[in-house]
């Protein structure tokens, strides 16, 4: 029964080594072990909140890498319209400048058609006179060749001339 039945000295011994041990486990080992904890705990919550930065880091990285492709599809629209209205404003430069060349050529052959026309009947003219001067010289010349002839045109001018 001893054994179940400790005796005083043995508890007094035991407990004089407990309180040693304690006290060197506390001295020497517990508080190592809780600041190797603290700085353990220390490092998560670091490492936590630098995974937190970076997650937010990623996050804005994400929104400004979609605003970009968005301001670059805008800036993209609007050179494309730009060279769409620049290629319509070519055209349609081209378009008028060639009309106005075609108005000019259509112009001036209307001018020059003109210009021959007033050249052939000024000609025409010219011919027709000297035609009518020379039929007139022919007829003058076959009706005044006798002097009865001569003295009755003089007469009937004479009159006709005194008339008016």
């Amino acid at each position: 029964m001893e054994l179940v039945q400790p005796a005083m000295g043995l508890v007094f011994w035991m407990t004089v080594s407990f309180l040693i041990v304690m006290f060197i486990l506390k001295k020497y080992a517990w508080g190592p072990i809780l600041n190797a904890l603290k700085d353990r705990e220390y490092s998560i919550e670091v490492s936590l909140g630098d995974a937190r930065k970076a997650r937010e880091d990623i996050a804005l990285v994400k929104l400004q890498s979609e605003e970009l492709k968005k301001e670059s599809q805008v800036e993209r629209d609007s050179l494309i319209k730009d060279a769409r209205d620049m290629k319509n404003q070519i055209i349609a430069k081209a378009k008028k400048k060639a009309k106005e060349e075609a108005d000019k050529v259509l112009r001036q052959a209307r001018e020059e058609i003109n210009n021959e026309r007033k050249a052939a009947m000024a000609d025409m003219k010219v011919q027709v006179a000297s035609l009518s001067i020379d039929i007139a010289e022919k007829i003058l010349k076959s009706e005044l060749s006798e002097d009865k002839k001569q003295k009755a045109l003089i007469s009937n001018l004479v009159e006709e001339i005194q008339l008016n």
